[in-house]
C-alpha cells in the first residue's frame, strides 16, 4: 500500500491516477492545512460524491510513487463543459510545484475534448484562499457567483488561431 510519508523531490514526475481499492485510504488521508480546510471538502467526501455523480471525473495526484493530492472535475463532454470541482495538494507537499504541474495535466485532459473552450471553478475569499494560485495558472474572475462562491474561468484557446489549429 502506498505511503504519504515518502519524500518525493520537487522534480518528481507528476501523474494523475485512478483511485483504487488499494489506494483509497491513503488518498482520503491527504489533508490541507487547518487554515485551508474551509476552502475544500475532505477527499473522502469528494470520492463519495463522485460515485453518485455521473459527470464526475476524479484522480489522485502523484509525485513519483507518492500520492500528494486529489482532483475532481464535473464534466459534460457532449457540451464541452468542464468545472474544477475539487483540487487539493496535501499540506506536506505544497510549495513544490506539484499543484501547478498537476493542474497542467488536468488542463491537458480537458483539451482532449474538441468541444471544450474553457474550464470553470469557484472559490471562497479569505486567508488561505486558492484564488492567487488559480490566477497564476491563468484563471480569471467572471464577476459571477456559483453557490455563494466567486466564479473563475480559464479560456483554453484565447487566440482564435489557437482555437482553429487545435486537434479535433
Amino acid at each position: 500500500m502506498p505511503s504519504i510519508t515518502e519524500a518525493p523531490s520537487s522534480s518528481s514526475h507528476i501523474s494523475l491516477r485512478e483511485v483504487s481499492r488499494d489506494t483509497v485510504r491513503v488518498i482520503c488521508d491527504l489533508r490541507v492545512s487547518k487554515s485551508q480546510e474551509q476552502f475544500v471538502a475532505p477527499n473522502s467526501v469528494s470520492i463519495a460524491e463522485a460515485y453518485f455523480t455521473k459527470e464526475a471525473w476524479f484522480r489522485a495526484v502523484y509525485a513519483g510513487e507518492t500520492p500528494v493530492g486529489f482532483v475532481m472535475l464535473w464534466e459534460n463532454p457532449t457540451e464541452g463543459k468542464h468545472f474544477l470541482w475539487r483540487f487539493m495538494i496535501d499540506e506536506k507537499y505544497q510549495g513544490r510545484g506539484y499543484g501547478k504541474r498537476a493542474l497542467g495535466l488536468v488542463i491537458q485532459h480537458v483539451k482532449q475534448n474538441p468541444k471544450a473552450q474553457e474550464i470553470g471553478l469557484s472559490y471562497r475569499e479569505g486567508g488561505g484562499s486558492p484564488k492567487p494560485f488559480y490566477e497564476r495558472i491563468g484563471f480569471r474572475d467572471t464577476g459571477e457567483m456559483v453557490d455563494g462562491e466567486h466564479e473563475m474561468k480559464l479560456t483554453l484557446y484565447p487566440n482564435r488561431s489557437d482555437y482553429a489549429s487545435r486537434p479535433v
